[in-house]
């Protein structure tokens, strides 16, 4: 006899619509010799990949709406029209050297979940909405989690809306470009429960040889903008005493992170330097100006403060020690540690064992909007397995079509469970 409340979805359907979206803003990528994707937020790619979003939400015959963050809705009613609704879903942009389903996963399986919702003819007691927000990865516009953190409450839309890109352009107006400032207000309504499908992202599933990851939580997380201000001097005659070396300091402050993160006094701190550039960037001339990014990971919020008071006292020593130099810092983003909740945990570990699928708990290492919406509402996520030692943000980045069907079968499955909740 069949479970009414055990849902599998079309797996090759929920494949095609990976591969269909994967081809908006696709390139050959020669470092890999792979098709990746290069989808950022509120480029004319990301807007393309929007409309073909929606274009399915409306096939599957939710309503859409669309906030003044861009953040797109669809929705399916239930009985209750006075019922908070469940929220699931994710992300579509994209880092400029993607793979096919970081963020893309969630959205498209959340349709996927409604659509088979739709072919079986069950009508759920809330409301069930699939969401879509904006510039989550934050390389276009220097903030991670934009548009959920803007809805939660975190940020405001005249800041987010006020965010250039290294090109100047604001994010309003990127916005109103690409059709997109959207008319709904951007602040939500507290949900009844939020449910997130990721690519995990790491090795840990595929290590453990299970293919779904019940998510505990996410780390904290850190950036910061350094820019260090030398003298640009001629290479072959300046001496080296007489040097303000802007690429010097960047390089010292790399090593330090490094000697940071290997000391362990910081706990399970990890740093990274993703961003460096140099200028006048010429072969004979000390550097005047060096720009870099420091990426912060800890899941210990005193630990992670720790490191940052020590980034910030290593950083004066680099001001006192070369003459000329002078620094400058700019905070991107900061989230502390956020834990997710325990009763969603625990339904969809129990959708995983119903569908017959071994899981494991784990704790995520990369940022992601359910941490944001963790805040209006009880919020946990579902991780699937990634090959290839779980490498993200790469065109190496691949889930088997079983792997992802299984874990939008667990997603489909607790999101039916918790719209049909008193």
């Amino acid at each position: 006899m069949t479970d009414p409340d055990l849902i599998t979805v079309n797996g090759d359907r929920l494949w095609q619509s990976l591969k269909d979206l994967a081809e908006i803003g696709a390139y050959e990528d020669e470092r890999t010799g792979l098709r990746g994707v290069n989808r950022l937020a509120l480029t004319d790619a990301d807007a393309a990949g929007r409309r073909l979003v929606i274009s399915w939400m409306e096939q599957a015959g939710l309503s859409v709406r669309i906030d003044r963050m861009g953040n797109i809705y669809g929705r399916r009613e239930g009985t209750d029209p006075a019922a908070r609704p469940v929220v699931t879903g994710s992300h579509i942009d994209s880092v400029a050297t993607a793979g096919a389903f970081d963020g893309c996963l969630g959205v498209l399986g959340g349709i996927e979940a409604v659509r088979t919702l739709n072919e079986r003819g069950i009508t759920t007691r809330r409301p069930l909405e699939v969401a879509v927000f904006t510039e989550e990865e934050g390389v276009r516009f220097g903030t991670d989690m934009l548009g959920s953190a803007v809805t939660a409450g975190r940020l405001s839309a005249a800041y987010a809306h006020a965010l250039t890109d290294r090109d100047g352009a604001t994010l309003g107006d990127e916005l109103a470009r690409t059709g997109f400032a959207g008319p709904v207000d951007e602040r939500l309504d507290a949900p009844h429960a939020y449910v997130e499908c990721h690519i995990e992202q790491g090795p840990v599933l595929a290590r453990a040889g299970v293919e779904v990851g019940v998510v505990t939580g996410v780390q904290g997380i850190s950036w910061q903008e350094i820019t260090f201000h030398g003298r640009a001097a001629h290479a072959g005659t300046t001496p080296t005493e007489l040097r303000a070396d802007a690429g010097l300091a960047a390089a010292q402050l790399i090593v330090r992170l490094r000697a940071m993160v290997d000391s362990g006094s910081y706990g399970e701190l990890r740093a990274t330097v993703g961003h460096l550039i140099v200028h006048p960037d010429l072969t004979n001339i000390v550097p005047a100006r060096a720009e870099l990014t420091v990426d912060l990971r800890n899941p210990d919020d005193a630990a992670m403060a720790r490191a940052e008071e020590d980034l910030a006292s290593f950083l004066r020593t680099l001001d006192s020690g070369q003459p000329g130099l002078s620094i400058a810092t700019r905070r991107m983003a900061r989230t502390a540690h956020v834990p997710f909740d325990e009763g969603v945990q625990k339904i969809i570990a129990r959708a995983a064992d119903d569908h017959g699928l071994a899981h494991l708990s784990l704790l995520s290492g990369a940022g992601h909007d359910a941490q944001e919406i963790a805040a209006l509402c009880p919020t946990a996520m579902i991780f699937v397995r990634g090959e290839y030692d779980g490498i993200s943000h790469n065109p190496r980045e691949y889930s088997t079509p079983e792997a992802c069907a299984h874990g939008v079968d667990v997603l489909a499955t607790a999101l039916l469970r918790l719209a049909d909740e008193e």
